[in-house]
């Protein structure tokens, strides 16, 4: 055979693959971008959900004999859709849909609707996927999307919560409306596909494309298949929109922007209520494939999974955007406080409640349907359109964020209740009156507990451990009477008995001396102003003083022009255990403030109530006297370091916003050898000392809190964005509390001390009249490695019999091996999805499982106890 015929049969062979390799893939994904509460209420949504996906299902039966680019695909941008569906269709109808889904011509979502993440507590965030958990259970699926759309900003966390809970994709369309950031910067994005990791190493695979409203619309904005808002002939505009992505695609140019052969346009709902354009997407891609390039209409999923296949190793990055829509729900502060506040009582909740769920496997049925609604509420809260400017009132947006709010609360309240009662009964009773001290957190614990107590008085109070007397006092909270104790070495997810006998306690000395407005313990003396701000702090311990006057403010600082611009200070419950003194001021409004020094503990604790009305932004201050700290904080899922990437920090070094910082449950400003914690409940953000949008002030040593307000201004008309005036709210709540640390920042103590904070020990009366339980003390778990804390404990959603479920988070820098003990005999376990989806089994030990974590990981599993 001739050397020429040779080459003819290896081009016939090898050309028709190079030219594929070479064919540009292109996929076009119909979806309605959910405006919940903004271009209507919920029960147009509602009908919208149903009636588009019987649309779709009729569609998807209409073209299943085409060939496969040209069927017709779905995808809902939150999974409400999903439950909207299965409330108001047959079983029948619903499996229908499960079958697409199964099938990939129906799509969904981890997220229940488009969120904004940056305000929300990490638990939340998960929380408000357990819905997806639930179907992926029931009907054996995975849902590996998870997307955050329209707001310009994306935090870092973020990225390993999604794929915690298995995610494995998200794209990311923005839009330029009340945005503050400039349209240039925004097109000039770093990457536009990469791996959005968090830093643990685990994240999703990111398209993020390059937007600019002007010019590259409607690329990398939120209906990128939406040429025009008002469209006459879709036809055309889909030709246009084909023919972008394609030139999008650009594997000739050296300094190509997008280097690929696989592009994707996503989305063409933008802000109407519902959209049936599915055979208009049929037609696009059979009219605009060719030779060079093939259209597919997609579920998105289908796009990631051929991109990801092609293109393994795209760059990855691990940094936060800041934060911008994720602002507004500070318009509702007190509201989205109390969101808050039921998160970290949920804590105590679900631990009580496993430990009884532990002696009655039903306990849990009586609120199955109220956790529900509580799971539903953490999926919506958040929901993007905090703006409140559109179709929707803000008066209707600001009750259903206020229904949305109550219906949580109203589930963590009845469970706690409903534990505490029931785990009183299972302890049996003393001679005396007896009483249990829980401790939901993983470590044991040395701090005040509070019984409420209707009783005669004097007592004394009996570790029935030790069998010795404890330090007691009666104080007054709330118009209410409670006996607190000072309770030593309560075990980790456990308990200890006390017994109240009468008569006189041993006299002691008083917590702390108070001296006109000095008040000092054995670690700190404090000056407590008229107006509740604290204008010196000095750490006995090192010698130093905490507090620094900058840009007139100084600690607890509200903006007052005259720090003793105020009614008298008054001391309360003074005792052996604890004093609080109080303060009243009117300006700059009605607030009180009270601060507690402790005997035993070197924690000051700082109650703030604002008591009227605001409307503008006010902010609590605190001035540290530290020289050019770092400052590090808890984002959602993540400990960030508040510095531009560039500076050894986890911000981006451009196209993002430095105002304001996502503010969970603490935030630590170090130098070496020393620093100061700030532990925070109820604010979602904080500003460090003057930055601005564009400018992040990373060596300041001045926190300020966000009390309040509305933050933005639309850029188009100068319009707020927000709900006004905080709704007339007239009264709200703020909980800091403050410490010093000798030596260098460590994550795991200051997590810990915020915990401690945030979590009180929970007292219940004993009724019981079997030993259900130690008539003593119990400790259901306890975790060898002081890095690793237990981050949530709760039965699984199905039932105590489907196992306890724990979640971990390795706070070190480190990979390690913890050991979990358990006191209960354990038959199998799991690690889980956060969402409680099992992946693999885990080998036992005996009562314990050990596991790797890398570093900064959070991990879930599953327990499966021995039956009693």
């Amino acid at each position: 055979m001739s050397s020429k015929l040779i080459l003819y049969f290896l081009l016939v062979i090898i050309l028709p693959n190079a030219l594929f390799s070479q064919q540009k893939r292109l996929y076009i994904a119909n979806d309605d971008h959910t405006d919940y509460m903004w271009t209507a209420n919920e029960a147009k949504y509602d009908s919208a959900f149903v009636k588009m996906l019987d649309y779709s299902l009729t569609q998807i039966d209409s073209t299943k004999n085409f060939p496969s680019n040209f069927q017709a695909r779905f995808n809902c941008d939150g999974s409400l859709w999903l439950k909207k569906y299965q409330k108001y269709r047959s079983d029948k109808q619903f499996n229908k849909l499960i079958q697409a889904i199964k099938s990939g011509h129906i799509s969904s979502p981890l997220n229940m609707l488009v969120n904004c993440y940056g305000a929300q507590p990490t638990e939340a965030v998960i929380r408000g996927m357990y819905y997806a958990g639930q179907l992926e259970r029931q009907y054996n699926l995975r849902f590996t999307m998870a997307g955050a759309m329209e707001n310009n900003t994306l935090p870092l966390g973020l990225a390993s919560l999604w794929a915690g809970s298995g995610a494995k994709y998200s794209w990311k369309g923005i839009g330029g409306y009340g945005s503050q950031m400039s349209l240039e910067s925004r097109e000039k994005r770093a990457h536009q596909m990469y791996r959005y990791n968090g830093l643990d190493g685990t994240g999703v695979l990111m398209k993020w494309y390059n937007y600019n409203e002007k010019t590259t619309a409607p690329l990398g904005g939120y209906a990128e298949c939406r040429l025009n808002v008002k469209y006459k002939n879709l036809g055309d505009d889909f030709k246009h929109v084909i023919n972008v992505l394609e030139k999008h695609c650009d594997t000739i140019s050296p300094q190509s922007a997008y280097p690929y052969t696989i592009g994707g346009a996503f989305g063409f709902g933008h802000d109407d209520l519902d959209t049936y354009v599915l055979p208009a997407y049929i037609n696009a891609a059979k009219n605009g494939s060719n030779k060079e390039r093939s259209v597919r209409v997609s579920n998105e999923e289908d796009f990631f999974i051929d991109f990801e296949k092609h293109y393994p190793n795209v760059p990855a990055q691990a940094v936060s955007f800041g934060n911008e829509w994720d602002l507004l729900p500070a318009s509702m502060n007190e509201i989205t406080a109390r969101m808050r506040r039921a998160t970290e009582k949920m804590r105590s909740a679900e631990a009580l409640a496993t430990l009884v769920s532990l002696k009655d496997k039903n306990f849990m049925e009586a609120t199955q349907n109220a956790r529900d609604k509580a799971w539903e509420s953490y999926g919506m809260y958040w929901e993007h359109n905090w703006t409140a400017d559109g179709p929707v009132s803000r008066k209707a947006r600001a009750d259903w964020q206020i229904k949305t709010q109550e219906s949580l609360t109203a589930y963590i309240d009845t469970l706690l209740n409903l534990s505490i009662k029931k785990m009183g009964s299972h302890i049996k009773v003393d001679v005396d009156p007896s009483f249990f001290v829980f401790n939901p957190l993983s470590w044991i614990r040395n701090d005040i507990a509070d019984l409420e107590y209707k009783g005669a008085y004097p007592v004394k109070v009996i570790d029935k451990v030790s069998d010795k007397e404890v330090n007691s006092q009666l104080i007054t909270k709330n118009g209410k009477r409670f006996l607190r104790i000072f309770a030593q070495n309560i075990p980790s997810l456990g308990y200890k008995v006390f017994v109240i006998k009468k008569g006189f306690s041993k006299v002691k000395s008083m917590a702390a001396a108070v001296e006109n407005e000095y008040i000092s313990n054995k670690f700190y003396k404090l000056r407590f102003s008229k107006s509740g701000v604290i204008t010196e702090i000095t750490d006995k311990l090192g010698n130093r003083q905490l507090i620094k006057h900058t840009d007139g403010k100084y600690a607890n600082d509200l903006g007052t022009n005259d720090v003793n611009d105020g009614d008298k200070i008054t001391v309360e419950n003074p005792g052996p255990i604890s004093v609080t003194l109080s303060a009243v001021s009117s300006k700059p409004v009605l607030h009180t403030t009270r601060i507690t020094l402790y005997a035993e503990s070197p924690r000051i604790d700082i109650e703030n109530n604002i008591q009227e009305n605001f409307g503008d932004v006010k902010t609590w201050a605190f001035s540290f006297n530290l020289n050019n700290p770092t400052t590090r904080h808890e984002e959602l899922g993540a400990v960030l370091i508040d510095k531009l990437e560039k500076n050894g920090g986890h911000y981006a070094n451009s196209i993002a916003r430095y105002d304001w910082q996502t503010f969970n449950h603490f935030a630590n400003l170090s130098e070496n050898n020393y620093g100061i914690t700030l532990s925070n409940l109820d604010c979602s953000f904080f500003k460090l000392g003057q930055s601005t949008i564009n400018f992040l002030s990373e060596a300041s040593a001045q926190i300020n809190a966000l009390a309040g307000g509305n933050t933005d201004k639309k850029v188009e008309d100068g319009g707020v964005v927000g709900i006004l005036n905080q709704n007339g709210q007239k009264d709200f709540l703020y909980h800091f509390a403050i410490s010093s640390q000798q030596g260098n920042f460590d994550a795991a103590k200051s997590m810990k001390f915020a915990l401690e904070h945030q979590n009180p020990l929970v007292t219940g009366t004993i009724t019981g009249v079997n030993d259900d339980f130690h008539s003593k003390s119990f400790s259901l778990l306890n975790v060898n490695n002081p890095n690793v804390l237990l981050w949530s404990i709760k039965p699984s959603e199905e039932g105590i019999e489907n196992g306890i479920i724990t979640r971990f988070w390795n706070f070190s820098g480190k990979e390690v091996t913890p050991e979990v003990h358990f006191s209960t005999s354990l038959r199998s376990a799991f690690q889980t999805s956060h969402i409680e989806t099992n992946e693999k089994e885990i080998k036992l030990g005996k009562n314990s499982i050990q596991f790797k974590l890398k570093p900064f990981q959070m991990a879930t599993f599953r327990e499966l106890i021995t039956k009693n």
